[in-house]
């Protein structure tokens, strides 16, 4: 095996691993075939090599309309949504140094689904939220509502620094909080708003657009590359605050900053099609186990994070007896064993 080599950009420096290479670069195919496969399925079935084509600039122009106007924004949403919950999740886990911390339990996801759904609801019979606003105001609602808790979980966390276990009981408590405000705002709300907001919460792809597409990809554009220049404090981080003190990292600081790019990257991902749950908690631990780093590798996250979220499009699309079924509803039954797997190997490394 190759021996890493560091790579340098100004103050900045990274170390590339062969084996990391190798996982992004076959997590990079795969993500095309399977978002071009995701394209070419549907009422007008488009092959393949046809899809691949046309997203080079061939095709026919039926095959352009049915392509870039109708099942793009679907598969770039999903590719936008998984990335940012990928990135976010290995965030959290690093930060907390625990493989339970993702959005999904830390309460980032129901802080966003409190705004979100509280515009729905206020958009009905109540008449404070109509029109433009009402459609906006949705991901709006729920990009606040999830930066607000990311705020919320670090002041409350804060005791003269941030313990990772004391983070994941407040976010744990968090969570609960914002799961029971969700269901409160769903009784006080009509039928037809409460029924619209329980579609939201479940997370689904089925109805969203290129207004969905242009503000999930930006906020990426903007934060990811932010996020992995980070990258070399992230790495004086995991030797320990003393460590990271000597090393000229001004530790609280650093780990605030990320805490908070890792709560506006889930808030953005969930702003743009609902809770997706799953995602952030595992793609980060499948990616440090295939590389076998010492922590999750933020750009293998964020490329599983996007092939997970776009495989489980294609599946529930491709699937008769689960056509129709919110993906986000499918990543959460994916999600329970994973999640109950983790604990019982918890307990078996504090055993041992």
């Amino acid at each position: 095996m190759t021996a890493p080599k560091v790579i340098s950009l100004g103050p900045a420096a990274w170390t590339v691993r062969p084996r990391t290479l190798t996982v992004v670069l076959f997590a990079a195919i795969a993500l095309v075939l399977v978002a071009a496969l995701n394209i070419g399925i549907g009422t007008s079935h488009i092959g393949l090599g046809d899809v691949l084509k046309t997203l080079f600039g061939g095709g026919t122009a039926r095959e352009r309309g049915i392509i870039f106007d109708l099942r793009m924004p679907r598969t770039l949403t999903a590719i936008g949504v998984g990335a940012a919950l990928g990135l976010s999740g290995a965030l959290f886990q690093t930060i907390a140094r625990n493989p339970l911390a993702s959005p999904d339990i830390l309460g980032i996801t129901w802080g966003a689904g409190v705004g979100a759904v509280g515009v729905i609801v206020a958009g009905g019979t109540g008449g404070q939220v109509s029109g433009l606003a009402s459609t906006l105001g949705v991901p709006l609602a729920g990009l606040a509502g999830g930066v607000i808790a990311g705020i919320l979980l670090y002041a409350l966390s804060w005791r003269r620094g941030i313990d990772g276990y004391r983070l994941v009981l407040i976010g744990i408590a968090l969570s609960a909080v914002g799961y029971n405000l969700v269901y409160w705002l769903l009784t006080v709300g009509d039928v037809d708003n409460a029924a619209r907001a329980t579609t939201w919460i479940v997370g689904s792809l089925a109805d969203v657009g290129w207004e969905s597409v242009g503000p999930v990809l930006l906020a990426l554009a903007v934060l990811a590359p932010v996020t992995l220049i980070a990258g070399h404090t992230i790495g004086g981080l995991q030797f320990g605050d003393d460590t990271a003190r000597g090393l000229g990292i001004r530790v609280d600081a650093a780990r605030g900053s990320l805490l908070l790019l890792a709560a506006a990257l889930a808030a953005v991902a969930t702003a743009a099609a609902g809770p997706i749950t799953f995602v952030a908690l595992a793609t980060p631990q499948i990616a440090l186990r295939l590389v076998r780093s010492a922590q999750p590798p933020l750009f293998g996250s964020m490329l599983l994070g996007a092939l997970l979220t776009v495989g489980a499009d294609f599946v529930v699309r491709v699937t008769p007896v689960l056509s129709g079924l919110p993906v986000g509803v499918l990543t959460a039954i994916l999600g329970a064993p994973y999640l109950i797997f983790l604990f019982i190997r918890s307990r078996k490394e504090e055993r041992a």
